[in-house]
């Protein structure tokens, strides 16, 4: 298990900043789909910290969004982004795995086009 997270950390800190956006975008899936297991298991408690990242890592996302290059996508984007920060809190509160399912609805599409975006701009060989 340390080897892992020893690559996992060695991945990180020398992967791009398109690259770091990718794991970023997984990890709140991650943390979302985690979410919903714990909920539905009722399982609350474990289910708190799982939200509070995924939460994290969105509001993140937002706060990235640079309104001058792209004010169209800019804008769409954090309409999204605030649509699933609020289902992510909702979750929060109602402890309704639902909600946290809307969310990784709206998010998960995004988070594929970013990631294939990526990869395209990277090429096959850098994949």
């Amino acid at each position: 298990m340390l080897a892992i997270r020893k690559y996992a950390q060695t991945q990180n800190e020398t992967a791009s900043k398109e690259r770091l956006m990718v794991l970023l975008f997984e990890a709140a899936l991650r943390h979302m789909r985690r979410a919903v297991v714990s909920l539905e298991a009722g399982q609350a408690s474990e289910a708190g910290p799982a939200l509070n990242k995924a939460g994290d890592i969105v509001a993140e996302l937002l706060a990235t969004l640079d309104h001058s290059r792209a004010p169209q996508l800019a804008r769409q984007l954090s309409d999204i982004y605030i649509f699933v920060a609020d289902r992510l809190i909702k979750a929060g509160g109602s402890k309704n795995p639902v909600a946290v399912r809307e969310a990784e609805r709206v998010f998960a599409p995004i988070a594929d086009a970013f990631s294939t975006a990526v990869t395209q701009l990277q090429g096959p060989a850098k994949k």
